[in-house]
């Protein structure tokens, strides 16, 4: 959102005063700034009342009221019309089960992974008959999801102290070692802490909560000692995955806020994630005190990879990088559909006829994955199909400017002025065929930044906040290769220090996934399962 400057009414005496032409300059400047306060009243609705994506969906799909928009004697008690929607004609064959003998064949949970307690019921018909006079021919298996309050589990390890009479020495087996030497924190335990936190967004005081509940009594900073000396274990591996990352040929960079470090007496300082995206599914978000442009160097270094290619949106600290490294520089066309949308208010029109344009080149990267093109199909399609209309919006910018209707603080003038400064960055992608249209994929990584700052708020340190990044790093590219964090916590977090440093790079989740994923280092708990 851009501010409004705000001009001070004049009185009547002093309007009397005034020029003609003054009154006209006067007027234009109050009927601009009463533009632009529309437009942020129009932005502030769409964040309350309407929907926030920018896909070209049509009107009237909700039955909310708008801010302003008064219901009329005609419309109350009567509810919005349904949207029409043709389904295929057909008929359903009876169900032959009875509700008394269904029998649920195909369980809706893995079996390796959920407890399951077995509870065996009896036929009313067999009371009281000798197990003689009748015979259980078969079973038919019925599940219902049920929960205890709280699954924290106990691990007692009874050690026998014995005395050999041979020798009549006396031993006793050592307890089990750890990964953090000396805690009670047990490996699975750990594993469940960090999950909760930075996967489900649950906060250490609410975890506390449901220890305490479930008659567990530990302190609240333990919580946080411990997972901080878990994070410490896992920092080589999230640094062996940034340098994978930024190995890689093709990246997406962006920033998002997190408030990090006390500024004051309640105050907390406003830092940054520069979350990195490489080319083979990793993400990275490095914890910088700033949005400066030498935190971009500073997290990818002044090593350009040959080709290499940085695809962002259009903050100027990303173009001073590529241009001081040689990289290219791509641009994301999600950010230039976004400033369209939001001039869509002030100059319907227009922004519908640009946001159709854009809509096409989506139309056309939709296509190539529907087709599952290779890297060579995939640059002629977009050559043949997507180049022609890039060439037509861009005209079409230029059209707009050179008709000259456009007012320099309008939303439209600065949506199509930001587009025709990044023609070269926009056109990247049309002849690289591994170059995104946009950074819609990183964007989806690092929801989970704003997801868990709705839960934590905020970190009381720099240094809580890096591990943050370093906790959000590996779980995120768990996610994006289809592991369970979990389990692969609870491997490498027995793994680390056992294996060698020159190979930690084994360890990141995509990696680990090669090597270890088939068996997997296991808790004790999982021994007892039944």
């Amino acid at each position: 959102m851009t501010s409004t400057t705000k001009n001070r009414v004049p009185s009547l005496a002093e309007v009397a005063t005034l020029s003609p032409q003054q009154v006209v300059d006067l007027v234009a400047t109050f009927a601009r700034e009463i533009d632009g306060l529309k437009q942020q009243l129009d932005w502030f609705k769409r964040q309350v009342f309407g929907h926030k994506s920018e896909r070209r969906l049509g009107d009237g799909l909700s039955g909310q009221l708008s801010l302003g928009e008064w219901v009329t004697p005609e419309q109350e008690g009567a509810a919005p019309a349904a949207a029409a929607r043709q389904v295929a004609a057909h008929t359903r064959r009876a169900s032959a089960k009875q509700s008394d003998s269904s029998d649920d064949s195909l369980p809706f949970f893995d079996a390796s992974k959920v407890p399951i307690e077995v509870i065996e019921l009896t036929a009313p018909e067999a009371a009281g008959l000798a197990p003689e006079e009748f015979e259980v021919i078969s079973y038919k298996n019925s599940y219902r999801l049920a929960q205890r309050p709280g699954s924290t589990v106990v691990l007692h390890y009874r050690r026998p102290v014995i005395k050999l009479k041979q020798t009549q020495a006396i031993v006793c087996p050592a307890a089990p070692v750890g990964v953090i030497e000396g805690s009670r924190a047990e490996v699975s335990f750990l594993a469940g802490l960090l999950v909760d936190k930075f996967a489900y967004h649950l906060p250490f005081y609410r975890q506390h909560q449901r220890l305490t509940d479930a008659g567990i009594t530990v302190s609240r900073p333990w919580l946080t000692q411990v997972s901080s000396q878990a994070i410490a274990l896992l920092q080589p591996i999230y640094e062996a995955q940034f340098d994978s990352i930024r190995g890689s040929r093709v990246k997406a960079m962006d920033e998002t806020p997190i408030k990090a470090a006390r500024a004051g007496p309640g105050k907390l300082k406003a830092a940054y994630f520069w979350p990195v995206y490489g080319e083979l599914d990793e993400v990275c978000f490095p914890f910088f005190e700033s949005r400066q442009i030498k935190h971009v160097q500073e997290a990818l270094g002044l090593t350009p990879v040959e080709r290499g290619v940085l695809l962002t949106d259009g903050y100027s600290a990303y173009e001073h990088y590529t241009k001081k490294t040689g990289l290219t520089h791509a641009q994301c066309w999600a950010h230039t559909r976004r400033h369209l949308f939001e001039a869509k208010d002030s100059d319907p029109a227009l922004a519908a006829q640009g946001l159709d344009f854009i809509g096409g080149l989506y139309a056309v990267e939709e296509r190539i994955r529907e087709q599952k093109l290779s890297a060579a199909k995939k640059l002629d399609y977009r050559l043949q199909h997507a180049k022609p209309l890039v060439d037509q919006f861009f005209g079409w910018v230029n059209e707009q400017f050179e008709a000259q209707g456009l007012l320099p603080s309008s939303p439209l003038t600065k949506a199509l002025a930001y587009a025709r400064e990044r023609r070269f960055g926009l056109e990247v992608y049309l002849t690289d065929p591994e170059v995104p249209i946009d950074t819609n994929h990183l964007e989806r990584a690092l929801r989970v930044i704003p997801m868990g700052r709705r839960n934590w708020l905020f970190c009381w340190t720099e240094l809580g906040a890096k591990q943050v990044g370093i906790m959000q790093s590996l779980i995120v590219t768990c996610r994006l290769h289809g592991i369970d964090p979990y389990e692969y916590l609870v491997d490498v977090l027995q793994r680390v220090g056992q294996h060698p440093a020159s190979r930690v790079h084994e360890l990141t989740p995509r990696l680990w996934k090669q090597h270890f994923a088939d068996q997997p280092l296991r808790s004790a708990l999982h021994s007892l399962r039944t």
